[in-house]
Parts: structure tokens; C-alpha cells; sequence
């Protein structure tokens, strides 16, 4: 592996990592400058060895939500093993059955997403809690199920998406609901990763300066988020919307 071609995975990790811990949708930045850059390599070999920076930097991201963000550990971790077990399955899955299909799908929804949060101006602005414990305990498991398959099978935009249901479902604000997007997504890229390890699929000689990189960017996102509050992330994120569908909308008409 040249050292060019290194650092521009380096500078395209960092990105990834900020972007990601604002809002989610480090992989818009990541995974395609991974697949341009090792074009010589199984798409497997590529895509499992992106997961171990997106660890990174997700968890250090994480680290400094949590000494400004209260969470619910007792469900964050049940969130945690059920996006767990769904990632696992949706790589699983990804390594026999193509994902193309919902390509189509995705790219409505985010249409959906990008209009809901431009018109609702207090969108994710305050805590509305609408929902028995009960009820929150099975809306949030069922938020694990769904996206953390999602991030396993597809992938890009699985953080947004996770911020996205955690306000319009749970009724968290913008920074709770990016707090625990961040745990959560944590225990998706854990379960690809084991997927990922158990069939040989990481390149680490590109994993760990990778890794290293956009644990970095994630460090500085999540400051930059905490310091600029709820506003500021629901641009962010509008802006992460907008560059997911413009992805998704390439991959449904051009490619």
C-alpha cells in the first residue's frame, strides 16, 4: 500500500469521524473514498476494513457525549444488543443477497426526512416526552432492530437515521438523541465487525491509520456539537440529509 494512497484514506477517515459525530452519515465521506482509493480489493476486504475507523471514531464521539449527556443505561444497553445481533445478520446477509434494491426505497424516505425536518423549525429543539416506559422501551428496541440491520445490509446514514428516530419517535432533543445514536451505533459496527473478522475481511495495514484518524475527527465533531447545541446540530444534520439523498439519488439514476 503507497503512502499517498494512505493518507488520502487518513484525510477522508477525519472527515468521516467529524461529520459522524455530529449528526451520523460518516460513511457518505468514508466508504466511497475507500472503494476509489483500493479499487483492487474485495468490496468484503474494503467495506469490513472501514468498520474498525467508524468504531473509533464513533467511540471516542461517544466519550465526550457522555460527560455532558445523562443516559438511560439500562436502555441504551438493551438497544446496544439488539442493533448488535441485527447488524451481524444484515452483513451476513450483505455478503450473499445484493442491497440494491432498497437503494429506490431509501432514497423516498430521505426526500421524506429532508422535508420533515426543513419545515418543522423546533424539530429536536426540546425533550418531548410523549410515551409510557413501556412504550419507549419497545419503540427503542424496535429502532435497534430495524436500523442497526440497516447499517449491517447498507450502511451509509444508519447515525443520521438513528438521531432522525430517536426525536421523531422517543421525542429526544437533538443532542440526547445524537448521544445515543452514538452507543447504539457503536454495537452496529461491533456486530459487523465480528462478521467481518470471523471471515478475514480486514486489510489492517489500512484499518488502524484509518482508525486513528477518524477517531480524531470524532473528538472534534462531538466538542464542536456540544458547544454549538441543538441548532447547530439540526443544521448539521439537514446538511447530512441532503448529502445522503444526493448519494442515494446517483446510485437509483446513474449507476
Amino acid at each position: 500500500m503507497d503512502t499517498v494512497t494512505i493518507i488520502l484514506l487518513c484525510i477522508a477517515a477525519f472527515s468521516a469521524g467529524f461529520v459522524d459525530a455530529i449528526v451520523g452519515g460518516g460513511g457518505l465521506i468514508q466508504t466511497p473514498a475507500a472503494l476509489v482509493l483500493l479499487p483492487d480489493l474485495p468490496v468484503s476486504t474494503v467495506i469490513g476494513s472501514i468498520k474498525i475507523p467508524s468504531f473509533s471514531g464513533t467511540f471516542f464521539a461517544a466519550r465526550q457525549y457522555l460527560k455532558r449527556v445523562a443516559m438511560n443505561w439500562r436502555l441504551t444497553v438493551l438497544m446496544c444488543i439488539t442493533a448488535f445481533i441485527a447488524a451481524f445478520v444484515g452483513s451476513e446477509l450483505l455478503t450473499v443477497v445484493s442491497n440494491r434494491f432498497m437503494k429506490p426505497v431509501i432514497f423516498i424516505v430521505l426526500i421524506l426526512v429532508a422535508i420533515y425536518t426543513y419545515s418543522k423549525k423546533n424539530f429536536g429543539q426540546q425533550v418531548h416526552k410523549k410515551h409510557s416506559s413501556k412504550k419507549i422501551i419497545w419503540l427503542s428496541l424496535l429502532i435497534s432492530l430495524v436500523i442497526g440491520f440497516y447499517d449491517g445490509f447498507i450502511g451509509p446514514g444508519a447515525g443520521s437515521f438513528l438521531v432522525l428516530a430517536f426525536i421523531a419517535i422517543l421525542g429526544f432533543d437533538f443532542m440526547q438523541a445524537s448521544a445515543n445514536a452514538k452507543i447504539v451505533n457503536l454495537s452496529t459496527n461491533l456486530g459487523s465487525i465480528v462478521l467481518f473478522l470471523l471471515k478475514g475481511s480486514i486489510l489492517w495495514p489500512v484499518a488502524i491509520p484509518m482508525a486513528i484518524s477518524n477517531a480524531i475527527g470524532g473528538i472534534f465533531g462531538a466538542r464542536l456539537a456540544l458547544q454549538k447545541g441543538n441548532r447547530f446540530i439540526r443544521l448539521f444534520f439537514l446538511l447530512v440529509v441532503t448529502a445522503t439523498l444526493l448519494r442515494f439519488g446517483y446510485d437509483v439514476f446513474f449507476s
